[in-house]
Formats: structure tokens, sequence, C-alpha cells
């Protein structure tokens, strides 16, 4: 029969992998952070484009004042959620005192990630992008 002290080690062992070296959260919360920058980047570097093509086609759009108000809240909303991932990533998660209010920061981010999810689906069912036939036009026929 195994000793308390060997269930313990071998508990602690299937828990962590590597061994003895404990997980450290906030190297790990930070890396989540910086990729869900990475992401954040990427969104926005896609509604700039997809703002200049609705500036492109102008007013004549059908949907041209939505798409306008939907691109500028993203738009800002990806802004403010850079701002939150980067205290977040600033913060120590293994200070105690810091967790109720990265906890916070988390759930506020990850509820503005989820509005600029469901307004970028909006984006897109509005049609913010040029089509083949779009483009077709506006090169043989420029307003």
């Amino acid at each position: 029969m195994e000793s308390d002290r060997e269930v313990i080690h071998l508990q602690r062992r299937h828990a962590n992998p590597r061994g003895n070296q404990p997980l450290n959260l906030n190297h790990y919360a930070t890396k989540k952070s910086v990729a869900e920058s990475m992401l954040d980047v990427a969104l926005f570097m896609s509604n700039a484009t997809r703002l200049k093509v609705v500036l492109e086609q102008g007013p004549s759009l059908e949907y041209y004042t939505t798409l306008i108000t939907l691109i500028s809240i993203s738009l800002i909303l990806q802004v403010v959620i850079g701002i939150l991932l980067v205290v977040i990533a600033r913060l120590n998660l293994n200070e105690v005192a810091n967790q109720w209010r990265l906890n916070q920061l988390n759930n506020a981010a990850t509820t503005l990630v989820f509005i600029t999810v469901v307004i970028n689906i909006f984006i897109t069912a509005f049609g913010a992008h040029k089509t083949g036939s779009m483009a077709a036009r506006t090169s043989s026929n420029p307003v």
C-alpha cells in the first residue's frame, strides 16, 4: 500500500505533466491576452477595409448609414477591447489582490468580444464588401 505522501505526489504529477514545475497562471493569462489582441488587430484591419469600401461606394449604397454606424461601433468596441487586454496583460494574476479585478476585466472583455462578433455578423449580412458584380459596375460606370 502506498503512503499518503506518494499518492499526493502521483496526483500532482498527473495534474501537471511537466513534473514539479507549477503552472504559471500569469504567464498563461498573458499569452491568452496577446493571442486575443492579435485577433482583435486582424478584425480591426478588416473593419477598416470594410469602412473604406462603404465610403467608396457612397451614400447610394442601400444600407450606407447602417453600415457606417455598425462598423464605427465595432471599431470603437475593438479599441476598448484592446485597451482592456493591455490592462489585463499588465496585471499580475499571481497576486491575490489583483484576481477579482482581473476576473471582472476578463468578463468585460469577453462580453465586448461577443457583442463585436454579433455586430460583425450584421455588417457581413448587410454587405459591406465589394462583390464581383459591384466591382464591375463601379469600374465600368463610375459614379
